[in-house]
């Protein structure tokens, strides 16, 4: 940092600083309300960390009210304290704390959530249960790095690592953190910012009025602050005084600070006691001012200002934030310090004295050097007075609120919804064996072929797509029911799944779930296809499976073969195939339904897994089909759980995360996927089909718009001139990859879309929607 240039204040009679913000070609912040959540230590608590955060949300409360601060404190159970103000206390050691302090924050409706980290802080060996916590939050991430290490353990650096992972922006206060997240944790460049410790903003030079006030009037008065422990160097700063008071007898040498309660838990005051021994073996005892407590700020900073040099003598090279640090040089005081990373940073440029580490001799030439030579010592406090100018609280609450506002997503804006998606990204991803699977970016990667799931699914949309030349669509229709045709293994009764790009079979058998989506393909090919000749093809290859296959026994592909004959028996209601099909599903779900729920968990399962609305919209379909309203209403209410879960405290979509899987009755935020936005919408076609209730067209509306950025990260994810589609949402924004399941889930979600909003409903409802909802609680509870 280059010095700032010197005028002269002709109304006091002595140099200044010219101040230049760091922020002078920064736009200005807009006065748009921002809500945030605050989590970490908080005052009372005494420490570091509690004053910063308690810093943070007095200064943007005083420099930016238009930003509203939740604060969410770490508390220690077995000695709580009494928090004024707070939104509420997360218990620092138990797992369900953090895990219940994640929902309330959720449901909250913030708009950004800014946690300070710092590994002790948090419970768990190294902090770990951060990680589970910040995983179940939905807002964008603000992070406060108090400590980068550049030796990790290999546990502290897997924690680093996933919190980069999930943070839209990081806060570090030193170049040299910077560099560490940038080397050896994997964070983007683009996502730190370095931002100074936040000071105060006193007059320079009051040094005699405060020492009178202290009655300290005649002493050269030295000064460190902080709690007290062995990693202090404070040992190295008494055995200096000797050779300091040696020369200027008038030297005084204050320590500030509490022992750390978990040394007096440990071991009582032995430490201090150690050091007061030392200065009392050396002769200096009477050079020592101990004041064993841990200062409010005001106070603190009325101390800093009776001091002339404040020291930092510490052995550990890492540190690289120290609160009071910065408040000294804000202050005007010259410092002599170790080159710790803060210490390097803030005090380059003859700010301060930097000095060797575990040196009493060089302590005592450093203080000596300054004490002898006055006009030197005044000009070294003159340069840090200047340096202090750009990080006083204003500048500091400017860009701690530009950091948050960083982090929140962009205004999101869809298109008209008559506005029909392009193929060509179907296309792109699709040649004369099938659908690609998989893309690094938008381009095909060959590496992973194709599967029978995305080649269905392709067939469904190619059944229903409009603005395709008749001969195209065959074109690709056929190579897409091929694909469905080869894929059936008559041998051992199942359909295979995945294929390489050479042809060849991975497997001879595929998932269950694939197989289902498969039979659903060609129900909905019979019901939906232009072509009459591809419709009879598969209601062929349909009832060939059907007769066949082998038992299917996971939830979702059984719904999946029932949407599949509830499509074959909107064409022909007699079908008895079907209908059996259909009877034995139905009866299926509905017994999954009454061992699953409890009065809080209104659904089949303990889990949340991926489609989950097509067990919903099974039900409603089988009940439309067979005329049983218990099957209809059992599945609105279900489905009507499912989307309240999936709707955030804003009213965005936000659908269950793919990390949420396995997790009984709960689920994660992230990733989200096309796939649960399709599921939602054609669900909700469904239940309108069934009610013609508006609660599932605006539904629908709300997972449509999650395409276009009214997500969680803002993230636009659709192209409606190509049709294409990125791969779902992340903590960090939008999967850059385009793959076969995103491109056709945002396809199929169009046209179901339309049908819903510019159709009438396929069916007389079977009552009103209200009417099927109640006896299924009844049964059901």
């Amino acid at each position: 940092m280059a010095h700032l240039p010197l005028s002269h204040d002709f109304q006091n009679g002595r140099e200044t600083a010219d101040v230049h913000s760091i922020f002078d070609g920064l736009p200005p912040l807009t006065s748009e309300p921002m809500r945030l959540a605050l989590i970490g230590n908080f005052a009372p608590r005494k420490c570091g960390i509690a004053t910063f955060t308690t810093d943070i949300f007095e200064k943007l409360r005083d420099h930016h009210p238009e930003i509203e601060v939740d604060v969410h404190a770490l508390d220690d159970p077995t000695a709580p304290l009494e928090y004024a103000g707070v939104a509420g206390t997360i218990a620092w050691n138990d797992p369900e704390a953090y895990a219940a302090a994640a929902r309330r924050i959720n449901e909250s409706g913030v708009d950004a959530v800014w946690l300070q980290h710092e590994y002790g802080i948090f419970g768990g060996a190294d902090g770990q249960m951060v990680l589970d916590f910040v995983d179940r939050l939905a807002a964008p991430l603000v992070l406060t790095l108090h400590t980068v290490l550049s030796e990790p353990s290999e546990r502290q650096s897997n924690i680093l690592r996933h919190l980069v992972t999930r943070a839209s922006r990081i806060m570090v206060m030193s170049r040299h953190s910077q560099g560490l997240l940038e080397q050896i944790y994997g964070a983007p460049a683009r996502i730190i910012e370095v931002i100074d410790h936040g000071a105060p903003d006193r007059p320079f030079g009051r040094q005699e009025e405060f020492k009178a006030r202290l009655g300290l009037t005649g002493r050269k008065v030295l000064m460190t602050f902080g709690l007290l422990g062995p990693g202090k160097g404070l040992e190295h700063a008494i055995r200096a005084l000797p050779a300091i008071v040696e020369r200027h007898p008038e030297a005084l040498y204050r320590i500030v600070g509490a022992t750390h309660p978990n040394l007096v838990a440990r071991d009582g005051e032995a430490y201090r006691d150690k050091l007061a021994g030392l200065a009392q073996e050396l002769g200096v005892a009477r050079h020592i001012a101990w004041d064993n407590r841990f200062l409010d700020t005001p106070e603190l900073l009325d101390q800093l200002e009776a001091c002339d040099i404040y020291l930092t003598p510490y052995p550990g090279l890492q540190q690289s934030t120290s609160g009071t640090l910065s408040y000294a040089v804000a202050l005007g005081k010259a410092v002599v310090s170790t080159p710790y990373v803060h210490a390097r940073e803030l005090l380059a440029q003859d700010v301060g004295s930097l000095i060797e580490p575990n040196s009493s001799e060089a302590i005592a030439g450093a203080v000596n050097a300054l004490l002898d030579a006055p006009s030197e010592m005044a000009a070294m406090q003159r340069r840090a007075y200047a340096r202090g100018r750009e990080t006083i609280w204003p500048r500091f609450a400017d860009a701690t609120a530009r950091l948050a506002a960083a982090a929140l997503p962009a205004e999101p804006e869809a298109p008209p919804l008559t506005a029909t998606p392009g193929l060509s990204a179907v296309l792109a991803m699709s040649d004369g064996t099938g659908m690609l699977q998989h893309s690094i970016g938008v381009v095909p990667d060959r590496r992973h072929g194709y599967c029978l799931d995305d080649n269905a699914r392709a067939l469904m949309l190619l059944n229903v797509a409009h603005g395709l030349p008749a001969a195209e669509r065959m074109k690709w229709s056929l190579a897409y029911a091929a694909f469905v045709q080869s894929a059936w293994n008559p041998d051992l009764k199942r359909f295979r799944n995945f294929m390489r790009f050479d042809r060849s079979w991975c497997e001879d058998e595929g998932s269950e779930d694939s197989n289902g989506r498969a039979v659903w393909a060609l129900g909905q090919t019979y019901e939906r296809a232009p072509d009459d000749g591809l419709a009879q093809w598969g209601l062929h290859l349909y009832e060939e499976v059907l007769k066949t296959i082998v038992p299917l026994g996971s939830p979702r592909a059984i719904a999946f073969t029932m949407l599949g004959a509830c499509a074959v028996l909107r064409r022909d209601p007699g079908h008895a195939l079907s209908r059996k099909l259909v009877e034995n599903g139905g009866d299926f779900l509905m017994r999954l339904l009454g061992e699953g729920r409890r009065p809080d968990w209104a659904w089949f399962e303990t889990v949340l897994g991926y489609d989950n609305p097509r067990l919903s919209q099974a039900l409603i379909e089988a009940g439309m089909a067979l005329g049983r309203e218990d099957w209809t209403g059992a599945g609105l209410e279900t489905l009507q759980w499912i989307c309240e879960q999936q709707l955030s405290a804003k009213g965005q979509f936000r659908p269950i995360g793919s990390e949420s899987f396995h997790r009984e009755h709960g689920y994660l935020p992230f990733d989200q996927q096309p796939l649960e936005a399709q599921a939602a919408i054609e669900a909700a076609q469904s239940a309108w089909n069934a009610t013609s209730g508006a609660f599932w067209r605006e539904h629908a509306l709300v997972a449509w718009r999650w395409f276009f950025g009214d997500n969680d990260r803002g993230a636009v994810l659709a192209e409606v001139a190509t049709g294409r589609c990125r791969d779902g949402v992340t903590p960090r924004g939008g999967n850059a990859n385009c793959g076969a399941e995103s491109i056709l889930a945002f396809q199929l979600s169009h046209y179901a879309l339309m049908k819903l909003v510019h159709e009438p409903s396929t069916t007389a409802p079977l009552s009103r929607e209200g009417d099927l909802l109640e006896p299924a609680r009844e049964r059901l509870v």
